[in-house]
């Protein structure tokens, strides 16, 4: 599992810095805002994509004596850090689009070289986020989903400076940082989408969704009278799961003890990696 995931994220680490370097180039030649924006976009998924093939060398690392619940939230804590990136890009973009706009200084070169560069990071972006989202979703990793964003991102918003460029090319300049615009709108939607889902792991707010599906697997065995204090959280792509489960009270302890490892194992069975911790009570 480790080693899959470190080599997804290790491929995603050097597509970025090709991007980026290629982007640069062709922007700082052509004077292209959009693609300029979109450099200062990919740089940023450099440095994301550095956090996270470095976190997932982290967060599959065992519980230990200093953190008794894993290493999972650090996966929450570098989708975090890069929602902050995200929005430090719109910030540089919505400045120098609105300052272009404004200053009527809108003029720009467009070459073959400017489609290449777009194109081209359009083909990997699709590649490396349809990788990134296969293996995010098979391990649970919000790091891996983060990095996906990243690159999902990029298509839509190359797609945008496609765009702009081919409306500068019939000699409608302020496209391009109209293009740049709706990069940074795009940007500003997935941060945000990003940013909720990481904070709300960090803080420990239970997933409603698993919340619902693990009640529904308690309801379902016919041992346990009700139960009650079910208690979710969160970290990375691990689960933890509190629960207080109600017996028949002429049950024995071991027969009771029994039902409840049975719980553990049925929720076990249905949610990967999960811990499971059930009090059993008698029922009144």
């Amino acid at each position: 599992m480790e080693k899959e995931k470190k080599r997804v994220a290790g491929i995603s680490v050097f597509a970025a810095i090709f991007l980026t370097g290629f982007k640069l180039v062709i922007g700082i030649l052509t004077g292209s805002l959009g693609i300029l924006s979109e450099a200062l976009h990919s740089a940023l998924d450099l440095v994301a994509a550095i956090i996270t093939y470095f976190t997932v060398r982290i967060s599959d690392k065992p519980a230990d004596k200093h953190h008794h619940f894993g290493h999972g939230k650090t996966e929450n804590f570098s989708a975090l850090l890069e929602t902050l990136l995200l929005v430090i890009t719109c910030v540089w973009i919505v400045y120098e689009a609105i300052n272009r706009l404004v200053s009527g200084n809108t003029h720009i070169q467009v070459t073959i070289w400017s489609y290449v560069v777009v194109i081209t990071s359009i083909v990997i972006d699709v590649s490396r986020s349809r990788a990134l989202y296969k293996v995010a979703r098979k391990y649970n990793s919000q790091a891996l989903e983060a990095d996906a964003l990243h690159f999902s991102t990029d298509i839509w918003s190359s797609v945008v400076v496609l765009i702009g460029l081919l409306c500068a090319n019939f000699g409608f300049y302020a496209a391009d940082s109209i293009a740049a615009l709706g990069v940074a709108i795009i940007v500003l939607t997935v941060s945000y989408r990003l940013g909720k889902k990481a904070i709300n792991v960090l803080l420990d707010r239970s997933p409603l969704t698993l919340s619902d599906e693990i009640a529904s697997i308690i309801q379902l065995i016919p041992d346990v009278v009700y139960f009650h204090d079910l208690k979710v959280r969160v970290a990375g792509a691990d689960t933890f799961v509190n629960v207080t489960i109600h017996l028949d009270p002429g049950l024995n302890i071991k027969e009771a003890h029994a039902i409840s490892h049975k719980v553990d194992s049925v929720i076990c069975s249905r949610i990967e990696r999960c811990e499971v911790h059930v009090h059993y009570e008698p029922a009144d």
